[in-house]
């Protein structure tokens, strides 16, 4: 069973290497692992994994790869050799291009994005729960969803396919562009298995001081 601290994922949506590395560098060990996304890869690629995993953290690279199967799964083996411990993929690539990348040996937790959480529609937890039946089919280790979700996947795909939540707002925290969105407490209550929180800590005057105050919400 993971650690409360364990499951809190900080998401380093900076410009540079320098800004990443000052927030793992005042987070670390506080916090034991970071995303890596589009922003940051676009920006410095392997160099910002490189960086996390000699700190001594995690990497969740969240580049949400959506091709034809083989291109996938050469990501995902270029993935493997950089050590990161978890990535995404996009369900809607399909089957094929989800069991391509499931079948690289040795590689790391994948996780597939359901439907983001800027986006809201009618049928949404139907949708999501039918991209995480297929995720599970394909081999892949679980999914990327809301917290509104995350109940439902649990109960219905069993406790240990991993479900990530994004979308994480501490309480009195503006959602900004997210529309599907829930506290730290209400994620973890859920049974979400990490969490990520972008802005509300890579923004906040004190960094740390934001990451204790969720771990303080967590109890």
């Amino acid at each position: 069973m993971l650690d409360i601290k364990d499951k809190l994922i900080v998401a380093l949506d900076v410009d540079t290497l320098k800004e990443a590395k000052d927030l793992v560098d005042k987070l670390y060990p506080s916090v034991k692992m970071f995303k890596v996304g589009s922003q940051l890869f676009t920006a410095c690629g392997p160099e910002a994994v490189k960086m996390i995993a000699q700190k001594g953290a995690k990497v969740f690279l969240d580049l949400k790869s959506h091709d034809i199967p083989n291109t996938v799964k050469k990501a995902v083996e270029a993935a493997t050799k950089l050590k990161v411990f978890m990535l995404t993929v996009h369900l809607s690539g399909g089957k094929e291009m989800l069991q391509a990348a499931a079948s690289v040996p040795n590689r790391p937790k994948i996780v597939g994005v359901t439907v983001l959480t800027s986006q809201s529609e009618d049928g949404t937890a139907n949708k999501v729960l039918e991209l995480a039946k297929l995720a599970k089919n394909s081999g892949l280790d679980g999914v990327v969803c809301s917290v509104s979700e995350t109940r439902m996947i649990k109960k219905e795909l069993g406790k240990d396919f991993l479900v990530v939540n994004p979308g994480i707002r501490p309480k009195d925290f503006s959602s900004n562009d997210q529309k599907r969105v829930a506290t730290p407490k209400e994620a973890i209550d859920a049974g979400a298995d990490f969490i990520v929180v972008g802005r509300p800590v890579i923004k906040a005057e004190d960094p740390l001081q934001a990451v204790l105050n969720i771990f303080k919400e967590l109890g």
